[in-house]
């Protein structure tokens, strides 16, 4: 039977994973519907020529090298390249489940041209020793976020939204992100402009992404979670002129739960292997530091530059 082709343009953002990149898009062209278009920004030092090969009876694959660095950046030039009026997200270092793409469109569309749709990310399997994930959201029912929350609801790299919506909110900050001095923070600040714009978030928890797990924490867990606190901290401290006291508290807050957090782990139940508890509460403390620190360089204006 032949499946549906939406009339959507599906932006994979990659750089130097091209075996990762190969299995995600496999991964989309299986599923239970397929997009029109699958728009790849490719920042690798050197593209890889397979993806110039057709895919018979799929959509069109464009793959485009850019040289700017950041996901923020290679966000913003696919929204600008893409050639149909519904963008869908998502990153080389992940897998769709067959029926992601359908339930991500399907909500758009009952939610309106005002809303942004994201999805669960459910952990994968260890594909190597020690191998961890990062990003993850959970949650069986639906909801629909609206107005100033002390949550960030919004994964980018599972989201659809009208492309004029996109537009309309200016796009993701190249100043935060992965591949910048901040290098967390962009999904958090784009789903903040569009609850503080009057647009809704919408989450489906049916649309599923898996998040690999393919990075060993002895070699990437701390320094994932300082920049992770780095991109956080200036996430916060960009908006307190926007929003006040409420930034101020969601700041401060922040760093004093993950502290408790840590503390926590320390004391974790007996049984847990004291290894993993204390790499845990390290992560927790790196992650406050860095959201303190990003806080502390936004604020002194090392940021380069005006943007959203």
């Amino acid at each position: 039977m032949q499946r549906p082709v939406l009339d959507v343009s599906v932006a994979l953002c990659t750089r130097d994973r091209p075996d990762m990149l190969s299995q995600v898009v496999s991964s989309i062209l299986a599923g239970d519907a397929v997009p029109a278009e699958i728009l790849i920004v490719d920042q690798s030092d050197r593209l890889h020529p397979w993806l110039g090969t057709e895919w018979p009876g799929g959509p069109v694959i464009r793959h485009v090298g850019s040289k700017a660095r950041g996901v923020a950046r290679a966000r913003n030039e696919a929204a600008g390249l893409a050639r149909h009026p519904v963008l869908v997200f998502t990153d080389d270092d992940v897998l769709v489940d067959r029926s992601w793409l359908g339930r991500l469109v399907r909500a758009l569309l009952a939610a309106g041209e005002n809303a942004v749709v994201t999805g669960r990310v459910v952990p994968g399997d260890p594909e190597a020793e020690d191998a961890f994930t990062t990003t993850l959201k959970g949650g069986d029912a639906p909801r629909v976020y609206r107005g100033r929350l002390r949550t960030d609801p919004l994964v980018t790299f599972n989201m659809a939204l009208p492309r004029a919506l996109f537009e309309r909110i200016g796009g993701l900050d190249p100043r935060l992100g992965p591949g910048t001095t901040f290098p967390g923070g962009e999904d958090n600040d784009f789903g903040f402009r569009v609850l503080e714009s009057g647009c809704d978030i919408v989450y489906v928890p049916d649309a599923v992404v898996i998040h690999r797990a393919w990075r060993r924490a002895s070699q990437h867990y701390l320094r994932l979670r300082w920049a992770y606190g780095r991109g956080q901290g200036a996430f916060l401290a960009k908006h307190l002129r926007r929003a006040g006291r409420f930034m101020a508290r969601r700041l401060a807050g922040s760093v004093v739960h993950v502290t408790a957090r840590a503390l926590r782990r320390v004391i974790a139940p007996p049984g847990t292997a004291p290894q993993g508890r204390w790499r845990m509460a390290a992560g927790e403390l790196a992650l406050a530091a860095g959201i303190v620190s990003g806080a502390v360089a936004w604020l002194g204006g090392r940021h380069g530059g005006v943007a959203p």
